[in-house]
């Protein structure tokens, strides 16, 4: 069953549909990128049109850490490693003095990633690999349930943004498919993208870890291991789509340049296309940051955008509002 938190805009487009008069992204300003987003919807779904699009091939993708939801102060799943290695501490003496574990057990996350890709995937595999799927999939849940995002005191399944949560209703009312294309791991997401935004695990491509099959106490389960098939980031986000996917997509939101690769193979296909990029210009509401920061970089993106005709979404100027009312 779809969240309450999104009903309400699938009912405006179903409206509008019929009565050609509600507004389909109700939160969005009225200026150019909402402008932008629905010409483009409206021209590759009227039939006859020179840039028609079959409903199969209306594929949408979209980034997540910072494009769906807030991504400061850190990754959400990086939290959650966090809060993983405090609480299985007390059965690994070794790491009071064995970093990147020491660092985070102190509280001092900088020093703990001071390692770079290797130390985050330590601590991903610390407390990921040897549990199966199942076991994890609850750990998720269970985490979310309870944990607070640190700034706002929100659940952070309600940091999301309320404008995407509109754009994703709204082109699926329109015939598309919607798929989450993310750096964060992939079984981290799926236990709740279909409750948050619509969008059940099979649409969701993410960082992909080793899995295999084994038998525990007769039953038989799949087993997370610790290993990297596929970093979903980059170079790795065409070739995720590619994989679980198996179309290129005409419609691609991001919101860095981590995500610069997967709008450029969107976009420089064969017909009508659409890239978004969205651009945390909101201090006030929410957080201001592009080109010098740690998480969601966006330097290069913020430079070709106009060049390669993506939409440049402004929090600031064109989001009335950022996110759900509290509940």
């Amino acid at each position: 069953m779809k969240n309450p938190i999104h009903l309400m805009p699938l009912i405006l487009v179903a409206w509008s549909m019929q009565a050609g008069a509600a507004d389909p992204l109700p939160s969005w300003n009225d200026t150019s990128p909402k402008k932008a987003i629905i010409a483009f919807v409206e021209k590759v779904t009227k039939e006859g049109s020179a840039d028609f699009v079959p409903v199969p091939e209306r594929i949408a993708v979209f980034d997540n850490d910072g494009t769906l939801w807030t991504e400061l102060p850190e990754y959400f799943q990086g939290i959650f490693v966090n809060d993983r290695i405090k609480a299985m501490a007390p059965q690994h003496p070794e790491w009071k003095t064995e970093e990147p574990y020491a660092s985070i057990l102190k509280g001092d996350v900088k020093k703990a990633l001071a390692g770079g890709e290797k130390a985050l995937l330590d601590l991903v595999m610390a407390t990921h690999a040897g549990m199966t799927t199942d076991e994890f999939d609850k750990q998720v849940t269970d985490w979310l349930a309870t944990a607070k995002h640190p700034k706002t005191g929100r659940p952070f399944t309600e940091m999301v943004f309320q404008p995407m949560l509109e754009l994703l209703d709204y082109l699926r009312a329109n015939g598309f498919k919607t798929f989450i294309v993310s750096g964060g791991g992939i079984e981290f997401m799926r236990p709740w993208t279909e409750k948050v935004y619509g969008i059940p695990p099979e649409q969701v491509v993410g960082s992909t870890g080793g899995l295999k099959y084994e038998l525990r106490d007769g039953k038989p389960v799949i087993v997370k291991t610790p290993s990297l098939v596929l970093n979903d980031d980059k170079e790795g986000k065409p070739v995720g789509i590619q994989r679980h996917i198996g179309r290129r997509p005409i419609f691609a939101a991001g919101n860095s340049d981590g995500d610069f690769q997967m709008l450029e193979w969107t976009t420089t296909g064969s017909g009508a296309r659409f890239g978004l990029i969205v651009h945390h210009t909101d201090a006030e509401r929410e957080c201001a940051y592009d080109r010098k920061s740690p998480f969601g970089k966006l330097d290069k993106g913020l430079d070709e955008a106009p060049k390669r005709g993506w939409t440049l979404v402004n929090m600031k100027d064109d989001w009335a509002a950022i996110y759900p009312e509290k509940k």
